[in-house]
């Protein structure tokens, strides 16, 4: 979730490919979705997981079924491409949530923590250096809302305004949540650390 120098210039690089692989993809190139895949699965998988547990690579290849079928229909960039493969990500969730008479187990994570100063840094890198089993299990003990913002925010690297529309909520609202996630994740680490 930093922002350094090289992040930036990676990450560029990143949206660049992913854009031109989706693009390719639209046009019947097989090779470039499965290079699209590659980009943007791992982090819908960690994503579903904060909502699904352990079914998260069954509700994930529903998504990509999805995904695959409806692709000549999407219009955007990199970025509105992750928003949209987490939108139908999080449709597949919640129905198969609704099919399992459960509620979502993690809260929705506020995608407007683009904007905090670098007090999430720490977060980060707390989160970075747990297995992502641990990270999961703490993210999962979050509020829903806070939970599902920092997934969107940190796991699968949306920002502010397309994690809030993936949760159909305001800007400021995820923002909100997101912070006060991270705020309690760094906390929790804090005691775990000083065990």
């Amino acid at each position: 979730m930093s922002e350094g120098g090289g992040g930036r210039a990676s990450s560029a690089i990143s949206d660049a490919e992913l854009h031109s692989a989706v693009a390719r993809a639209q046009q019947g190139d097989e090779e470039a979705f499965a290079v699209a895949y590659r980009m943007v699965y791992p982090g819908l998988l960690g994503y579903l997981r904060g909502l699904v547990g352990a079914d998260a690579e069954d509700v994930a290849a529903e998504a990509w079924l999805e995904i695959a079928r409806d692709l000549g229909r999407f219009r955007g960039d990199a970025a509105g491409f992750r928003g949209w493969t987490a939108t139908i990500a999080r449709h597949r969730a919640l129905d198969h949530l609704r099919r399992e008479r459960s509620r979502p187990r993690t809260a929705p994570v506020e995608p407007d923590v683009v904007e905090l100063p670098a007090g999430g840094d720490t977060a980060d890198e707390a989160l970075e250096a747990l297995s992502t089993d641990q990270a999961l299990a703490l993210v999962k003990g979050l509020p829903r809302d806070q939970a599902e913002a920092v997934l969107l925010r940190v796991v699968i690297g949306l920002d502010g305004p397309t994690a809030a529309r993936v949760l159909g909520k305001r800007p400021g609202a995820v923002r909100s949540a997101a912070h006060r996630g991270l705020k309690r994740l760094s906390r929790e680490l804090g005691r775990r650390g000083g065990d």
